[in-house]
């Protein structure tokens, strides 16, 4: 290997999966589960499964109140349920389809790439369907820009939310975040202050019915930090660090030990299980929470997420920051 391949992406065609290596880091896609199955820098995993599609925030009074919960459910089979129809593959802007066995044998185990562009597309568990794109471009410096694009249908309900879900193997430490102070939504920004927040561990909202919680809107940057020790192979007492910036415009994001449906299935919050894992979910739309003058009220027009129309995002994971 020459000195110019060593700082480029090492390309593996496996027989299910794509392999992209550089320097202390290493990605595995897999075509079959829809995403990106393993995400390790510096030896430390980050994934605990394949980044999903989120259409789903938890229930609030207010949505009860207001029937919207039930006027868009549809939405809730769509984040359990919706399926991956197509994965395509482009390395240094070539097309090269979706190489799967016997195809792969095609390709050296000496493949080297500037950058690589993987997309998944999905369908809906909705009625109608609907196509959702997600693609991962992978830089030589190991950023993932992750671009999503949601094809809007006539016929479709309201979006509870537009994002996409991350679960880490181990309950975070903390995270930082450039952004507005506190927990934020689109119509609740006006008292919210500007700057960076450091937070410990996943609090939570302390509702006596859990629903949605601990939303962060307008944010520039977040950084999960883990201690190394959590890890099973590594009793070092650094601390691991993985960054989401902005890419083209801020996300809203929340930091959670629950997925929406977990929190949506306990109706109490002694119901819910002990904290396993972290939830990191990266919104590019958010329904505003509505409730101005009494809990089911309306949410306003302008914080409406219409199923009908087109919506994309998107935003980078920095490995070293």
């Amino acid at each position: 290997m020459d000195a110019m391949t060593m700082n480029e992406l090492h390309v593996v065609y496996g027989d299910g999966t794509l392999g992209l290596h550089g320097n202390s880091f290493d990605y595995i896609f897999s075509y079959e589960k829809g995403g990106l199955e393993s995400l390790v820098v510096n030896t430390a995993e980050w994934l605990y499964r394949v980044p999903k599609l989120t259409f789903w925030r938890a229930t609030t009074d207010n949505d009860r109140g207001s029937h919207f919960s039930t006027q868009s459910a549809a939405w809730f089979g769509a984040d359990m349920f919706t399926t991956l129809k197509n994965v395509n593959i482009q390395v240094d802007d070539e097309n090269i389809g979706l190489p799967i066995a016997p195809d792969n044998n095609r390709f050296s185990n000496e493949i080297f790439a500037k950058n690589v562009a993987i997309t998944f597309s999905f369908l809906t568990a909705t009625t109608p369907q609907t196509t959702v794109d997600v693609t991962y471009l992978v830089s030589q410096n190991g950023n993932i820009t992750i671009t999503v694009n949601y094809t809007g249908t006539t016929g479709l309900p309201e979006l509870p939310a537009l994002g996409l879900s991350f679960i880490m193997p181990e309950v975070a430490d903390g995270f930082q975040y450039t952004g507005l102070s506190g927990e934020t939504y689109p119509d609740r920004q006006a008292g919210a202050l500007t700057g960076t927040f450091d937070i410990v561990g996943l609090p939570l909202t302390p509702y006596l019915v859990p629903q949605e919680m601990g939303m962060h809107m307008a944010t520039h940057s977040l950084t999960v930090k883990n201690a190394a020790s959590q890890q099973t192979h590594d009793h070092s007492t650094s601390i691991n660090r993985l960054t989401f910036n902005q890419h083209t415009q801020p996300f809203a994001f929340s930091a959670l030990p629950y997925t929406a449906i977990e929190l949506e299935s306990a109706t109490h919050i002694e119901e819910l299980p002990l904290p396993r894992r972290s939830v990191i979910t990266i919104y590019g739309a958010v329904r505003g929470v509505g409730g101005i003058d009494s809990w089911g009220t309306d949410v306003e027009p302008e914080y409406h997420i219409s199923g009908e129309t087109n919506h994309a995002f998107d935003f980078t994971i920095v490995p070293f920051q």
